[in-house]
């Protein structure tokens, strides 16, 4: 997503930059195809930067921000700080005081969709006093839309949408992870074929490229789970979610990169790996 975003601004106008310190070959070599120009340091970055996005995993959104926080103290500058990541209403908040704490201007931020260059733009939600900065990112290939002057509202929407979609493709995991243990994989595919087809066409096309993912959505199902418990809406099935998704990430397909992955690879050979994996799990409990 970060790249892709990067690509689309560069198109739109604006000079990208980033900082590559302590970042895997893999990443260097996306920024270089994309156009993204490595500014050095995390100082030297905010020193030149108008707008920070922080685009990455949930896992390590607070970390960033304590990086870009101690960057801001030391240059005394005020940059703005975008969070972008999927994490609760209380995470943004926290890191809302980090940011402003050292001098800097936060905006809540949230990405609900694909990375830009897909069909339909991704949608940026962006929320808080200084969200309106973020409207000058808007273009052909990038939506943005504010949703109010509170901290924690862009947040909020993502983890609600992201309740349902990652949610589901859990649930169709542990459905299938069940079905394939229990020896009735072709029985139960049979029924869904007949009687919810465009549930088993989801999970044939989007399953299968979803181990390389999984790991980096565990924190995201608990981040979901964090925000329900705070409105009084039980965080159990999300936690659940993380269970399954932390399962998901113990197979071999998970060590893929999106760029090697298998892209024929079936939703029976999925699931079969994920199977091992309950059974390796429950065989050293």
């Amino acid at each position: 997503m970060g790249h892709d975003v990067g690509r689309a601004l560069g198109k739109h106008g604006l000079e990208v930059i980033t900082c590559l310190q302590g970042r895997s070959d893999r990443t260097r070599g996306l920024s270089r195809k994309t156009g993204i120009r490595d500014a050095g340091s995390l100082e030297e970055t905010v020193s030149e930067a108008d707008l920070i996005l922080s685009i990455l995993v949930p896992a390590q959104a607070a970390a960033l921000a304590r990086e870009v926080a101690a960057a801001l103290e030391k240059t005394g500058c005020n940059t703005y700080f975008a969070d972008c990541n999927a994490v609760s209403p209380r995470t943004a908040g926290a890191i809302h005081a980090l940011i402003t704490d050292a001098g800097g201007r936060f905006i809540d931020g949230s990405i609900i969709g694909e990375p830009p260059g897909r069909d339909t733009p991704p949608r940026f939600y962006v929320s808080g006093e200084h969200a309106d900065v973020m409207v000058e990112l808007a273009g052909e290939e990038i939506d943005v839309r504010f949703i109010g002057d509170q901290v924690g509202r862009a947040s909020a929407i993502k983890m609600c949408y992201a309740g349902l979609t990652k949610g589901t493709f859990a649930l169709y995991f542990a459905v299938l992870t069940a079905a394939e243990a229990m020896g009735l994989s072709d029985e139960l595919r049979s029924e869904f074929i007949f009687s919810q087809a465009e549930a088993h066409r989801r999970m044939a096309s989007r399953l299968p490229g979803l181990p390389v993912k999984a790991s980096r959505w565990v924190a995201e199902m608990q981040e979901i789970a964090a925000s329900f418990e705070a409105v009084g809406v039980t965080p159990s099935l999300h936690r659940g979610a993380a269970d399954i998704y932390e399962t998901v990430s113990k197979t071999p397909f998970a060590q893929e990169t999106p760029e090697s992955g298998n892209k024929h690879r079936t939703l029976e050979e999925t699931m079969t790996a994920v199977a091992e994996c309950i059974v390796v799990e429950s065989s050293v409990n």
